[in-house]
């Protein structure tokens, strides 16, 4: 099959989608289909991906591929290229790794036009979350994490405790996770964090660290990725992800539970299903929540080797080949 994939960022861009994208275009290919995949991110063409690339492809180069393709699989809805898919009748799958609307929660008028256009596309959601805010139905298949890169690695020593991975803005909760450390301290427990991760309040979380008097508990190593992410998460214990809004699925969780952290995450959206069985949630937004499922783990060996023994039933799902098995069943399906 010759399968048109669009994603609007794709690497060298790095980030979630990015990830999925790059994994379910090689095991597309893998599979045996034709892949051309389209993406406003710049850069060069990957050496030996096996697919090929066209990167801001103007209106006509959008149209040529459309018409040389099989079907259409946009990873997250974009109007710009589905009105030309859906007016060449082409079969459209689509992928909703995020909540149809603004950053502030409103529902737009673009957006009206994309709910919309889901009753003629097959749709696919990373979660139930999501799944439930389409009003269409829709696969529910979890994101695929990297599990070449991201495992238990048996030479590292696992020596720290607390690590938290992310973009260093509010909605990522950083500063919920600084404060549940100092109640911790009050009640005597002072486990070490790592802050993976740079963004515009970088400096903002260095300064509430000293002034919750943190400084000697807490690490910032900005941003990293691949294998250098791999072997840090492999140090510690826990991975913390306090986000305050809903998170719609959660891939670093299941990159922390891939390299034998267990998680202690925020519960709305859909983080709670990649943290699965592998951690303890809490109230968004809510610090002494935080303390509570911190303490939890800390204090009780056998809840967390209970919840770390769970790991490897859970990842099964979420494997780079079960998850674009999952993906193909609903290609194939639509074009027939």
């Amino acid at each position: 099959m010759k399968i048109l994939f669009s994603s609007y960022l794709f690497d060298p861009s790095v980030g979630g989608i990015e990830t999925v994208s790059k994994i379910l275009a090689e095991q597309f290919v893998a599979a045996g289909h034709q892949v051309h995949v389209i993406t406003e991110s710049p850069g060069d063409a990957i050496a030996g991906a096996g697919y090929q690339f066209t990167r801001r492809p103007s209106i006509v180069d959008l149209i040529r591929l459309l018409r040389w393709s099989d079907l259409f699989f946009q990873n997250n809805i974009s109007l710009r290229s589905l009105i030309p898919a859906l007016l060449l009748r082409k079969p459209v799958v689509i992928a909703h790794h995020t909540w149809i609307q603004d950053t502030r929660g409103r529902v737009r008028w673009k957006d009206r036009i994309k709910y919309a256009s889901l009753r003629s596309v097959k749709n696919i959601a990373i979660s139930r979350a999501v799944a439930d805010r389409l009003g269409v139905p829709a696969e529910i298949i979890g994101n695929p994490y990297d599990d070449k890169v991201f495992r238990v690695l048996p030479n590292i020593t696992r020596d720290r405790t607390i690590v938290f991975v992310g973009r260093l803005v509010s909605d990522k909760g950083a500063d919920l996770l600084l404060r549940a450390l100092a109640i911790l301290q009050r009640d005597g427990l002072t486990p070490d964090l790592t802050i993976v991760g740079s963004g515009p309040e970088k400096q903002t979380l260095r300064r509430l660290a000293a002034e919750l008097a943190l400084d000697r508990q807490v690490t910032f190593t900005g941003k990293l990725s691949g294998t250098a992410l791999a072997e840090t998460l492999n140090r510690h214990r826990i991975l913390a992800v306090p986000s305050r809004w809903a998170e719609p699925f959660g891939l670093v969780a299941l990159e922390g539970i891939a390299c034998g952290c267990v998680v202690a995450g925020s519960r709305d959206g859909g983080l709670k299903e990649a943290i699965g069985p592998c951690g303890l949630t809490f109230e968004n937004g809510n610090e002494q929540a935080v303390a509570g499922a911190l303490k939890e783990i800390l204090t009780l060996p056998e809840t967390e080797a209970k919840l770390r023994a769970r790991a490897g039933e859970h990842l099964q799902k979420f494997r780079a080949p079960v998850a674009a098995a999952a993906y193909l069943n609903v290609i194939e399906n639509a074009r027939s």
